[in-house]
């Protein structure tokens, strides 16, 4: 188990020494979960990765609402709120093509999305906050969630009792960004993040020879014309500056060159931030898809399949955060973020317990992090220590009731 501090775990250069002792084992461990990336609801490595580092820092772990992922608990040595932590854990279907040593020895799966710093900098945060255990106040929950790039992580443990087993009085979290230079931090009150909502678009038609193919019935021209379109659904839709979004990650047709063939499929997502936008959204998505239909002489089924909430901010717990955060990083490195499309699962949580949810800046300083869920995507190892303390200086703050 961690040795305890005896100092005030206020003081940002108390905060600095628990950080400096945490850093190496978080990038240790962000360097072996990166070379071992796993999918959604499969993260089994992962959380023996994660129990393993609990238990050995001296946490009660608990039993997960979910085949995979973990929960944790450590109280403090005096009464006080009751702070929960959350990171995701799963990753991608993406072949990665960085060359880095602890590049993915999965093929066909990486890390493309940051999670393996979340995780990391989450055990970071259990090891500071065991270290300091004898001056905490308030009970602290630490919750690995599977699945987040699934839609489905955070309402399976919702669904398993997560939130009545383990009840809290604040949620934090926070999600690294390629986009925001390294030791900078973004958050905002209310909608931080995009509702994300997953379509799939099935296209059938009479199909036929190559060389006798026409407009009529032909599901590949309809599929290719209705990809580049899918703006349309959305235009004009804007939030607080920020556009909503609707796009492709999927296009599956045909199996043979020669063949036209009778069926396609177009899969991707529908970004919204409020209630009105996505019932827009949705309808003039059905619109285009019928319109595209009877233009090419197929027909078309849209399912709108599942959803995840808005992120959206409590004002008090993110104004104790945001304080928290200038107090270890400085004023200049804590922003004001616009909402952004991107959505994130953590949303099911916060839409129960109010929280706070930021973006920690991780970019390389070499300009080469690429793009989330790209095959490029990298970010800083100090990405975990930055986005360790940020959490667990506001877990402090709210634990001791700021």
């Amino acid at each position: 188990m961690a040795r305890p501090y005896h100092a005030d775990v206020s003081d940002v250069a108390t905060l600095e020494r628990l950080l400096d002792e945490a850093e190496p084992a978080m990038v240790e461990i962000r360097h072996d979960l990166h070379a071992h990336p796993e999918l959604a609801f499969a993260e089994r490595r992962t959380t023996e990765v994660i129990a393993a580092r609990l238990a050995e820092l001296g946490w009660t772990l608990h039993p997960s609402p979910t085949a995979t992922g973990a929960v944790a608990t450590l109280e403090g040595a005096t009464p006080g709120r009751r702070v929960m932590l959350r990171a995701d854990i799963d990753a991608l279907p993406v072949e990665e093509a960085v060359e880095v040593p602890w590049r993915s020895r999965v093929p066909g799966v990486m890390h493309a999305c940051g999670h393996d710093v979340h995780t990391a900098a989450l055990l970071g945060v259990a090891d500071v906050l065991a270290r300091a255990r004898d001056r905490l106040a308030g009970s602290f929950t630490l919750v690995f969630q599977p699945a987040e790039e699934a839609i489905g992580g955070a309402r399976a443990m919702v669904a398993g009792g997560l939130l009545e087993q383990h009840p809290a009085d604040a949620l934090l979290g926070a999600h690294a960004a390629s986009v925001l230079p390294l030791g900078v931090v973004a958050t905002r009150v209310g909608v931080l993040m995009s509702r994300g909502t997953l379509w799939r678009i099935r296209l059938e038609g009479s199909g036929g020879h190559g060389a006798m193919a026409t407009t009529r019935g032909n599901v590949v021209l309809a599929a290719s014309a209705l990809a580049p379109r899918l703006g349309e659904a959305v235009a004009g839709l804007v939030y607080d500056g920020t556009d909503c979004a609707c796009s492709a990650g999927v296009l599956a047709a045909g199996t043979k060159e020669n063949v036209v063939p009778t069926r396609a499929d177009l899969a991707g997502t529908l970004r919204t931030f409020t209630e009105d936008q996505f019932d827009e959204g949705r309808r003039r998505l059905g619109d285009l898809v019928a319109a595209v239909a009877e233009e090419f002489a197929v027909t078309a089924v849209l399912d709108v399949s599942d959803s995840t909430p808005p992120v959206v901010n409590d004002p008090r717990v993110t104004a104790v955060v945001r304080a928290a955060a200038t107090r270890l990083l400085g004023s200049d490195a804590v922003l004001e973020a616009p909402p952004v499309t991107p959505s994130d699962d953590v949303s099911e949580l916060l839409a129960r317990v109010p929280g706070c949810y930021l973006l920690v800046g991780g970019a390389m300083v070499d300009g080469t992090s690429g793009m989330h869920h790209g095959p490029d995507f990298a970010l800083e190892d100090a990405t975990c220590r930055v986005q360790a303390g940020v959490l667990a200086a506001g877990a402090m703050a709210l634990g001791s009731g700021e």
